[in-house]
């Protein structure tokens, strides 16, 4: 079991355990240089991030307002801007957490780009979907949300001259917890070969709130099961999953779950097959 542990981290370039308090500020200190370093080989001064009201979001945005806070800093260049944008599908059931992590961050610009007209539009337009069964349908229009949102944020970014955030991380990756060409889709990604439970501790090392830094993880893009938690989607815990990729002992039915789950999204992690 551990050796397929190890082969799965080490695809998925997981981060070890932060020691201590000093190791997890030297990681938040390179993922910052990071996303400075991404800016600067693009010769842009923009990030656009999608603010959900989850910790993965609020985790991201805030090494980003940190990174662009720094470039103002060391050039003077008040140019520098960070972007976080509000894509809700008409009223979004948790607004209250998308605002409460809006004033941790404090960006310097919010947009707010409401998706469900064009969703819906799309979804209209698309005779596939005609006589389906609900469930699939809610399903496939979750993923044309999901797409939407990056849609809207490349508008955005295109407008601007900057890059996109994306908020994946090792837990997500190895279980394919993400929409192809949707959320999977961007220009970096700061949380990448981090664990949930990582991500939990940058966003409290930045003084987030324990209520948003805890809070349930759901992608919310069903509208048959609003909220559902993403360890229902799963059958297995962040916590296992953490354990798993760090390569602790798991039980044989979670371990039996990531291993089949992580093989049969492998799609999701690759560049499209060509001949």
């Amino acid at each position: 079991m551990q050796a397929v542990q190890r082969e799965i981290a080490q695809q998925l370039k997981v981060q070890p355990p932060f020691a201590d308090a000093a190791a997890l500020q030297a990681e938040v200190t390179r993922r910052v240089t990071f996303i400075k370093g991404c800016l600067a080989n693009a010769r842009l001064k923009t990030l656009v991030l999608g603010i959900s009201g989850g910790v993965d979001s609020l985790t991201a945005a805030l090494l980003a307002q940190r990174a662009i806070n720094e470039l103002r800093a060391e050039t003077g260049d008040d140019s520098y801007r960070f972007i976080a944008v509000r894509l809700p599908y008409q009223v979004q059931h948790d607004e209250h957490d998308a605002q409460a992590c809006l004033d941790v961050i404090k960006a310097d610009e919010v947009h707010t780009v409401d998706i469900a007209p064009a969703v819906r539009a799309l979804a209209a337009e698309t005779k596939a979907l005609e006589g389906g069964s609900p469930t699939l349908v809610d399903f496939v229009v979750g993923n044309v949300k999901a797409r939407m949102r990056m849609v809207a944020q490349y508008a955005i970014a295109g407008a601007r001259g900057g890059l996109v955030i994306g908020t994946d991380h090792a837990a997500e990756a190895v279980m394919g917890f993400f929409t192809k060409f949707g959320d999977g889709a961007c220009d970096l990604a700061p949380l990448s070969g981090l664990v949930k439970n990582q991500v939990r501790d940058i966003a409290r090392s930045f003084g987030a709130p324990e209520a948003l830094v805890e809070k349930v993880p759901t992608a919310d893009l069903e509208d048959l099961a609003p909220g559902k938690p993403d360890e229902a989607s799963h059958g297995v815990t962040y916590k296992q999953i953490d354990a798993f990729l760090h390569g602790e002992p798991v039980s044989q039915e979670a371990f039996d779950i990531i291993v089949a789950t992580y093989r049969k999204s492998q799609h999701k992690r690759e560049l499209p097959f060509a001949p």
